[in-house]
């Protein structure tokens, strides 16, 4: 499968006062087209702060990051914002939507940022909409009328509505309860069947069943990875394999 992005040799390194906490450590990942990696690992293991790396919304202390041909590691601040916004999605725990802005505008004024036509901004943000389960009814609405659910469904056509190579999620599901859980895991696994390719950080078992890599981060290395079908809902031996996979991680 084609490689789209590529760390090399990727280190990430704090400092404060006298202190250094070294998070990544010569870490070596490639990325594939049409793959729904998750990078799971216990907490402090750096897993988001090798997804903001990957992304570009930070930058690696040593080592490379490298997406096609060009190594972003070494653009500029404004560089990589342009990077992000033609290449790349994200979707938070928080979904930092508007609150003074109707759904639909929260959508366009995003598309706004690499397309300057609004009909058509609005044309696909409709397709979408429908896509994750939101009629007409939705367009007008504040996000302070949405259920916790239908916000993050709006944040991730928000994220993708710049069509994207990849789509990174950072704990998309954690301040959701099971119902909007299942319901927002059900989008981003029908946008990977449609060819994105999703990045994901999770810590449980439910999200990362949705992938079809799986990543364990340790102590800021990748420790082991497994490489699954893709889903296609119940399937015990599947969901076995994940299990006797983080089991032996010691999750």
């Amino acid at each position: 499968m084609e490689t789209v992005l590529k760390a090399t040799d990727l280190c990430k390194t704090f400092s404060n006062e006298s202190v250094q906490q070294h998070v990544l450590k010569n870490l070596n990942l490639e990325i594939r087209k049409g793959d729904f990696t998750v990078i799971m690992g216990d907490s402090g293991a750096g897993k988001s702060t090798l997804l903001y790396s990957l992304s570009g919304m930070d930058r690696p202390s040593l080592g490379s990051i490298t997406y096609g041909n060009e190594e972003i590691s070494d653009y500029s601040s404004d560089k990589l914002a342009v990077f992000r916004r033609r290449h790349c999605g994200f979707v938070f725990q928080q979904n930092y939507l508007n609150d003074t802005m109707s759904v639909m505008d929260n959508i366009i004024v995003s598309g706004l940022l690499k397309s300057k036509d609004r009909k058509e901004i609005a044309e696909r943000a409709k397709k979408l909409l429908k896509q994750v389960g939101l009629d007409d009814n939705c367009y007008g609405k504040f996000p302070n009328q949405l259920s916790g659910g239908e916000k993050q469904r709006v944040a991730l056509v928000r994220s993708v509505i710049n069509e994207p190579e990849i789509l990174f999620a950072d704990e998309p599901t954690g301040a959701l309860n099971s119902q909007n859980t299942t319901a927002v895991l059900d989008v981003l696994t029908d946008m990977n069947k449609r060819g994105q390719s999703i990045v994901m950080v999770t810590h449980t078992i439910a999200a990362a069943e949705r992938g079809n890599r799986i990543l364990y981060l340790r102590d800021g290395v990748i420790c082991d990875e497994i490489s699954l079908t893709p889903y296609d809902g119940e399937n015990r031996e599947r969901h076995k394999q994940l299990r006797d996979f983080l089991g032996n991680m010691g999750w």
